[in-house]
């Protein structure tokens, strides 16, 4: 992941769809939403993690930073349960909207937190904010 404004993104078949979605998960019992994204990157990608900001606008929504010089991210391994299928990769931030629009024309389902910011960061670079 060499360019610093990237998404991880994920590939997850959920029955009948094939989704792009960010890590995310439940919640467990006395965790943090900052320990829950923590550990949901840590499981799903491989990647270690710190919570960087709450989202304002998405429920238990949570921003984490991937510091890629860590010995730790050099080789990520996801810790999948065995239902789980789970493919992780790196959409660069200005091309995200376009890479989205590709996907979705391949038969992917664009899930609706990826498609958002993809849009916010598409109209940005429409009007130059």
């Amino acid at each position: 992941m060499s360019d610093p404004k990237a998404l991880r993104s994920e590939i997850i078949a959920r029955g009948p769809l094939v989704v792009i979605e960010v890590p995310a998960g439940l919640i467990d019992a006395g965790e943090t939403v900052e320990e829950c994204a923590v550990r949901e990157l840590k499981e799903e990608t491989g990647y270690v993690g710190v919570a960087e900001q709450t989202s304002t606008v998405m429920y238990n929504g949570m921003v984490a930073l991937l510091d890629m010089s860590l010995p730790e991210n050099q080789n990520p391994q996801p810790q999948l349960e065995e239902n789980e299928f789970i493919e992780s990769f790196t959409v660069p931030l200005a091309s995200l909207f376009e890479e989205m629009k590709k996907l979705e024309a391949e038969g992917y389902a664009i899930d609706a937190r990826v498609g958002t910011i993809a849009e916010g960061i598409e109209l940005a670079q429409k009007w130059k904010l």
